[in-house]
């Protein structure tokens, strides 16, 4: 059975379409956070983000960034989240790509939890290191692929 985001997408599955184009679609979210939450998705079925060719993810983001200065000016938000998940351990629920489009105000109910603390330099700069070898080497294998 096809996920509910691809029956979206072939038209078997009711939902509210804000915008459409030939790779990607923005509903609105069926369980919205708050008024004017949409999800943009990619057309093809990709699970996450890592299957995705990077130029498909960048239209896909780009519509994402286009729907969040929309949603912020029709609902007079104050500021918006731009969320997307991979895997389940970053709470992904649906496995198809999909990006949140969330508004937010000052006094709303959404509240994110992030346990953050400060770092030590040496910490950062072995850890971007890493980061940076594996960046190169993905950009190799793309150009590689032309």
């Amino acid at each position: 059975m096809k996920c509910v985001f691809c029956r979206i997408v072939e038209g078997s599955e009711r939902a509210v379409k804000v915008y459409e184009d030939d790779l990607c679609i923005a509903i609105m979210d069926i369980a919205p956070v708050n008024r004017g939450h949409l999800l943009v998705i990619p057309k093809r079925h990709y699970e996450t983000i890592f299957e995705m060719p990077l130029k498909e993810a960048s239209h896909v983001f780009g519509v994402a960034c286009l729907m969040a200065k929309a949603v912020k000016n029709a609902v007079g938000a104050e500021g918006v989240n731009i969320l997307q998940n991979n895997g389940r351990a970053a709470w992904q629920h649906i496995l198809h790509v999909h990006i949140h489009v969330i508004p937010r105000w000052t006094q709303d109910k959404l509240d994110v939890y992030w346990p953050a603390s400060l770092s030590d330099f040496n910490e950062l700069e072995g850890v971007a290191s890493i980061i940076k070898n594996e960046v190169a080497r993905l950009k190799s294998e793309v150009n590689a692929l032309g």
